[in-house]
């Protein structure tokens, strides 16, 4: 496991909290205001952010991340773009940082250049959402991160843990990323079939938009991950989307690390 995802994964243990795990697309709504956004969420309590590689052509994400990447893509962010964003992040902070993608982006740019230069900017996961274990012989220097579905049987969870490494990405519902109402019933199931699998720790996304829900979570897994609802308020506020990060994350974030006090 990457030094930094084990060492903050330990910490959160001991201190008997759940994580908070922001994801945000690289570029949106334009380079330069991304760098606002990172500080803005480590400084709102975020554990782990993942950084969404933006792609024209994704598969899992609903409206609100597809408009983020066209967002960020229209503003000219690329693949490099995003890695010298980690770079010059990481100058200022030792949190954890996945990379979240589609293989056509990497694959384009060279699956071990990447690899390699994306360790050298301080990246320490890497989470390809269409790239199957199977096939997922990764160069090694970055965390790879498994995705497990509400629809996974439990002999494949299992090949799946067993390959990946900082921790499981559980997609709470099937379909593709967006806000949600209501929690899945069948999550509490499901995690306790992947904690009697895997001792990695396992965080849950997909849908989770508001401070009960993360609550909810929180209680049952390891760690929280929100995305769209982050993304929106990124979208509907372009004067100042840090500000309106750091708003909208910081109870979050209070209310995932209390949940369990």
């Amino acid at each position: 496991m990457s030094g930094r995802l084990s060492a903050t994964f330990d910490r959160l243990a001991r201190d008997g909290q759940a994580g908070f795990v922001a994801y945000v697309t690289a570029g949106d709504p334009t380079p330069a205001a991304f760098s606002t956004i990172l500080q803005a969420l480590e400084e709102a309590g975020t554990d782990v952010i993942e950084i969404g590689i933006p792609f024209s052509d994704p598969l899992a994400d609903g409206p609100t991340i597809q408009a983020a990447a066209g967002r960020a893509l229209a503003a000219g962010m690329t693949v490099r773009g995003v890695l010298d964003a980690v770079r010059a992040f990481r100058q200022s902070s030792e949190i954890p940082l996945v990379l979240f993608t589609y293989l056509n982006p990497i694959f384009a740019y060279g699956m071990e250049e990447f690899v390699r230069e994306a360790v050298a900017c301080g990246a320490d996961g890497l989470l390809v959402l269409d790239l199957p274990p199977e096939e997922a012989g990764l160069p090694a220097g970055l965390a790879p991160i498994r995705l497990v579905a509400p629809t996974t049987p439990p002999e494949r969870m299992r090949r799946i843990c067993a390959g990946g490494e900082g921790f499981v990405y559980y997609v709470s519902r099937e379909g593709v990323t967006g806000e949600q109402s209501e929690l899945a019933d069948s999550i509490p199931d499901q995690l306790a079939k992947l904690k009697s699998l895997t001792s990695l720790p396992i965080a849950v996304g997909f849908g989770i938009s508001n401070a009960e829900q993360a609550v909810a979570i929180a209680r049952q897994a390891d760690a929280v991950v929100v995305g769209s609802a982050i993304v929106q308020r990124i979208a509907r506020n372009p004067g100042d989307p840090a500000r309106a990060v750091r708003e909208f994350v910081g109870p979050l974030a209070r209310a995932t690390h209390q949940a369990r006090s």
